[in-house]
């Protein structure tokens, strides 16, 4: 018989960390809460840790009773301390301090400090650092930067400059960044208290996440989708017997990629759904890579367990090769058969799931200031700006101020993953906020802010500091290599397109997978994208620019139809992105210069010349090789030289007009090229331009 550690754990009234930390340094190994310990290991592991209070009580009082003994034990080890010789390494390490002394002085002299407050133009740098704006110029255009005396510098530039007059530029923190540091101080330690576990289920398309978060919450998901793939991000809360958890549905297919990683980034644990039959795809090294970078400890769930002829072994390997060596194996990956069809295996999953969280000690202090994270956010047309939110400390409450990217407002109304209203939404709680100004970018952080005011005040300097780089990126660029490359430019290719999408988050891993799609030859400009229908802003946009327009999940309006028919932009609606994707890159494709091939047809040696009134000069020529046809470009060679290439005037055989010569025949040729010479060869060769795909970087 055997125990697991967790079991242990609940027996001796201690958490499943405190016995782990207790049983390693006692020298047995365990490697989770999953491990098991058998009878006798556990015997000895109560009867070592319950007495433990006594035998240090024990040792407290040997003291008083012999204090003339441990006194004696206590000094006989200082004196062996005493005579060891340390001073040797001590020695060792003076030695080695000149040669670092000597090394300091090789950075150059130490930098002056100067405090700037970015953006801040030549003229206000040249006044900080006591030179002429002359000499500041001077410099950059040393270094092929074209810039006037009242042009603004970027952070890099100006941090280059400055090096060159002894000074290193520390950035002034702005007043937001000031602000926002104080609302994302952590809070009181006494204020803390445990919170669920946000748990995101990823892995390959099809694997059947979304049936297993089904399975799991009750509902119907999968049904609405188009394609069977999850095409939105959803936070939903589900309540267990000993806690809830949320959980992140994050889309499955690769062209997803942007969305996948932001759910791993606002996640604890991550479920790796694998199917049984089908084991390791693409798409779920690509999950485990997202959930690696985002620091988050990863449960594999074996999916599809009911199946017939599967080989779990077979998965186990697998996952053991991407470094997710199963627990059974020796590993520490911690791997559940489920099946999200018959139920089998989903409780203990989720027990896992929460033992899991147990370890990681999740904490939030539902006290504070809500602060969070926008998970999703779309524009309703009866609802106004709705954006899904997850609470990451606080509580946030209905008729707070909350500010967030670009945008701010009062919530007037909070609504839960089941759509019923609530007042209030504490730590890893997610709900739907209505009141925002407008539709703020999915992945943005939240803050609730008391005084209205200081929110409008920041939100406006963030609108302004978008459109100041909205209006650089339509002004040329500063340096005199990119304005050359510039006028360059035009021998670049370029697709334009404007994106419409009905949600943000389809919005942004549309533009992040289609922006792998450029290349150096080709590439892909997106125009304009927002959420919404398409309408006659975008159709005009499109037109002036040349773009097509591509919607996802959204319609064109009735004068936008209309308006494209007139001014000749194609619209393509689409419902599943990888389609999308699969038809830019053909279209790109489609506008790279095919590559030249020549077929080698035939050759002739000329071996007569002959002056023909009328006609001009013709090639007596006997075929070689191959055939000669009447409509083949023809390659004139004269000692390996090509002298002329072009499409022949006549063939002839005496004075019968022939389709083609073939290998053996004699014929004349007339190539409308005057300087023809015995002895020449004349060979025919078929053009053929060969479509070209796309070199992705």
């Amino acid at each position: 018989m055997s125990i697991r550690v967790h079991q242990l754990a609940k027996e001796l009234g201690v958490t499943s960390k405190e016995l782990i930390d207790k049983l390693h340094s006692l020298k047995i190994d365990v490697k989770s809460h999953m491990s098991a310990l058998d009878d006798d290991t556990a015997f000895l592991v109560k009867e070592e840790l319950k007495p433990k209070k006594e035998k240090t009580k024990a040792k407290e009082k040997v003291p008083a009773r012999q204090s003339t003994g441990t006194p004696i034990k206590e000094k006989a080890p200082k004196k062996i301390k005493e005579p060891e010789k340390t001073k040797e390494p001590e020695a060792k390490v003076e030695e080695k301090k000149p040669e670092e002394i000597k090394e300091e002085p090789k950075p150059a002299p130490e930098l002056k400090v100067l405090k700037i407050d970015f953006p801040i133009v030549i003229k206000d740098i040249a006044i900080k650092l006591g030179v002429r704006p002359a000499e500041l110029l001077k410099k950059l255009l040393d270094r092929k930067v074209l810039v006037t005396i009242n042009q603004a510098l970027d952070e890099e530039a100006a941090r280059s400059i400055c090096k060159d007059f002894g000074y290193t530029i520390e950035k002034l923190p702005s007043f937001e960044e000031t602000f926002l540091a104080e609302l994302d101080k952590t809070a009181d330690p006494k204020k803390l208290k445990p919170r669920a576990p946000v748990v995101t289920f990823m892995g390959h398309v099809d694997h059947g996440k979304t049936s297993l978060l089904d399975a799991i919450r009750k509902t119907k998901v999968v049904d609405k989708e188009a394609g069977g793939i999850t095409q939105h991000i959803g936070a939903y809360e589900v309540m267990l017997p000993k806690g809830s958890v949320t959980f992140l549905d994050t889309p499955g297919h690769a062209a997803f990629t942007a969305m996948r990683a932001r759910g791993a980034n606002a996640t604890d644990i991550v479920v790796l759904v694998v199917a049984a039959d089908d084991g390791i795809m693409p798409q779920t090294i690509e999950a485990i890579n997202h959930a690696r970078a985002a620091g988050v400890t990863i449960v594999v769930a074996i999916n599809k367990i009911d199946k017939q002829n599967i080989n779990l072994d077979k998965v186990k390997k697998q996952l053991a090769e991407q470094d997710l060596t199963p627990e059974e194996w020796g590993g520490k990956t911690i791997t559940v058969g489920v099946s999200a069809k018959t139920g089998q295996g989903i409780d203990v999953l989720l027990e896992m799931l929460l033992l899991e969280a147990e370890l990681l000690e999740l904490k939030a202090n539902p006290e504070q200031s809500a602060v969070g994270v926008v998970i999703e956010a779309e524009l309703s047309k009866g609802k106004g700006p709705i954006a899904t939110v997850l609470v990451s400390n606080g509580t946030l409450k209905i008729g707070d101020t909350v500010m967030v990217g670009l945008n701010y407002g009062r919530i007037k109304a909070m609504l839960d993953d089941k759509g019923r209203r609530v007042i209030s939404a504490g730590p890893v709680k997610p709900v739907e906020i209505l009141g925002l100004s407008g539709v703020p970018l999915a992945g943005e952080r939240f803050y609730v802010i008391a005084d209205e005011k200081k929110a409008r005040d920041i939100v406006s300097a963030r609108q302004m500091e978008a459109e100041k780089k909205k209006l650089a990126g339509k002004t040329s660029r500063v340096t005199l290599e990119e304005l050359y490359n510039k006028i360059k430019a035009g021998e670049v290719k370029e697709l334009k397109t404007v994106i419409k999408a009905d949600v943000q988050g389809s919005l942004e891993a549309i533009k992040d997978s289609l922006k792998k799609l450029s290349t150096e030859e080709v590439k892909l400009s997106v125009m304009h994208s927002h959420v919404g229908d398409i309408n006659e802003s975008d159709i005009m946009l499109a037109s002036a620019s040349n773009a097509i327009v591509i919607g996802f999940h959204v319609n064109a309006t009735s004068e936008a139809s209309a308006l494209a028919k007139q001014e000749e932009v194609e619209i393509r609606i689409y419902s599943i992105i990888y389609e999308i994707v699969n038809e830019i890159q053909a279209a790109m494709e489609g506008m790279l210069e095919p590559v030249i091939e020549e077929v080698f047809l035939g050759r002739a040696e000329v071996r007569q010349v002959f002056n023909v009134s009328k006609t001009g000069v013709v090639a007596g020529c006997f075929i070689s090789k191959g055939r000669i046809p009447r409509d083949a470009v023809c390659k004139l060679i004269r000692e390996k030289e090509i002298v002329f290439k072009g499409k022949m005037g006549s063939l002839k055989h005496f004075k019968d007009d022939l389709k083609e010569a073939k290998e053996g025949f004699e014929c004349g040729i007339n190539l409308g090229f005057k300087d023809i010479q015995k002895g020449d060869l004349i060979e025919a060769v078929e053009i053929r331009k060969v479509a070209r795909r796309l070199n992705k970087q």
